[in-house]
């Protein structure tokens, strides 16, 4: 249990890394496969025939406890992760779009796009537990935790086929659905989930050792795949379509274009939309989207799969030595100790799993203010509590971006309030089909970010 503890707060130490994948880029006015996956109603505003996606990827850390300069000294980090009293949370999130192409008709537009996910979490996590698990502890401490705190991973890959039609359109509107089905290959899962802990811990004087008990919880541990036998090996995080088709899942969602009718300029006229003289294809004075996203399960059906449900109980008489886990490499070592030591009362448990995909509703706004000005606003509300134990986690996010946008060129600037890290502010900029950005590079240059983020990919029109 220490170690994955210890896991969760190395993975901040990747300081090239943070949680709204492609923030800023991710509404462009380059409509596109990056603006599909937020809502796939969005492909209906190509500007060229066809969309090719090369490769995208976004990897994104973040905490509610650690700042940006904490990391770069790197100096108890596993001490000031648990400080304070409020619970602490910690997330890795990886997002790899892969080669994909989109391809409009007429009123339709469909696309065929590859994707990976690696998730590794740490939710709610008490800071007295956390503290006798990870540290040199003295004295007492009550727990009292009133969370399922999460010790979770998951990896998947997806193929999506997406198609989308203009339902109407005019010289002044246009409205358009889509929608994306997802086919879904789990790759590995681990959850440890301990469920309202009660307990105390203690150190011993003479030996150092820190144990728990008079301790109850409702516990849970499910593996499966190449995770169950290790959270270390950094490489069985990314074995993202080892267990074949195995679930389904869809997005969908609408989108409303109030039209711009401008003169073009001569940067932005498209050579192969000139027959429309009054406005450029791609530009619009208002563009709102509407979509729910990751709405299915997958089933983890490897031949290691477990998943069980216990009851905990750690008696007066018979403490746990929170040493113990010292020698442990997975959720499954950790399980065995504890059914070992006759902790753990099994309630129930099953082979083959589901997982719930996270899902979200989004709802944005595009504005263009004058000339190459935007301003965009984008929000990302989950519609599944953290807490179950069957469930891959995401963020609550709300994001302002000022934008100066032409037709081969942008600069962004996103500011955000995240659910775990809280305020930041990022950069970034496309040329022609290559950007760059992140959404916390301001905020962590400034020593006063909980999170970090990169991301970049390149994408060409036809």
């Amino acid at each position: 249990m220490k170690k994955v503890l210890l896991l969760c707060c190395s993975l901040m130490t990747l300081n090239g890394f943070s949680q709204e994948h492609f923030s800023g880029i991710n509404i462009s006015k380059r409509a596109g496969l990056l603006n599909a996956s937020i809502n796939p109603a969005e492909l209906t505003n190509m500007s060229r025939k066809f969309d090719v996606n090369v490769f995208n990827t976004s990897v994104n850390v973040s905490n509610n406890k650690i700042k940006f300069n904490d990391i770069m000294k790197g100096e108890n980090l596993e001490e000031k992760i648990f400080t304070g009293s409020d619970p602490t949370s910690m997330r890795l999130d990886v997002l790899i779009q892969g080669p994909s192409v989109a391809m409009k008709y007429k009123k339709w537009a469909f696309a065929l796009a590859s994707a990976g996910n690696i998730k590794a979490n740490a939710t709610d996590v008490d800071v007295n537990f956390g503290n006798a698990v990870t540290n040199s502890f003295l004295g007492t401490a009550q727990i009292n935790s009133q969370y399922n705190q999460r010790m979770n991973a998951a990896s998947w890959g997806e193929i999506n086929l997406s198609a989308a039609r203009n339902i109407f359109e005019n010289d002044t509107h246009k409205f358009s659905g889509g929608a994306t089905l997802k086919l879904l290959f789990p790759g590995s899962y681990m959850n440890m989930g301990i469920d309202k802990l009660q307990g105390e811990v203690t150190n011993d004087p003479v030996t150092g050792d820190v144990y728990l008990y008079n301790a109850y919880a409702n516990v849970n541990f499910s593996y499966s795949g190449s995770l169950a036998e290790s959270y270390e090996d950094n490489s069985n995080y990314t074995k993202l379509f080892a267990g074949g088709l195995s679930g389904i899942g869809a997005d969908f969602g609408f989108n409303y274009q109030l039209k711009d009718n401008m003169a073009p300029t001569r940067e932005d006229v498209n050579p192969v939309e000139t027959a429309n003289e009054t406005r450029r294809v791609d530009e619009y004075k208002l563009n709102v989207g509407f979509s729910f996203r990751n709405m299915g399960t997958m089933t983890f059906k490897d031949d290691n799969n477990s998943s069980s449900n216990y009851q905990l109980n750690i008696p007066t008489t018979n403490p746990l030595n929170l040493g113990d886990f010292e020698g442990t490499d997975s959720v499954k070592d950790i399980e065995q100790l504890l059914i070992d030591e006759g902790y753990l009362t099994k309630e129930s448990s099953n082979g083959d799993f589901k997982v719930k995909l996270p899902a979200v509703i989004n709802l944005y706004a595009d504005y263009r203010i004058h000339n190459k000005w935007y301003v965009s606003a984008y929000t990302q509300q989950k519609l599944s509590d953290d807490s179950q134990n069957d469930f891959t986690t995401i963020q609550n996010i709300i994001t302002v971006t000022p934008r100066f946008a032409g037709k081969n060129y942008e600069l962004y600037m996103p500011l955000s309030d995240n659910e775990v890290s809280g305020f930041t502010t990022g950069f970034g900029f496309r040329l022609g089909g290559f950007f760059l950005g992140s959404g916390s590079i301001v905020t962590a240059a400034l020593n006063n970010s909980k999170q970090a983020d990169i991301y970049m990919g390149f994408r060409f029109g036809i």
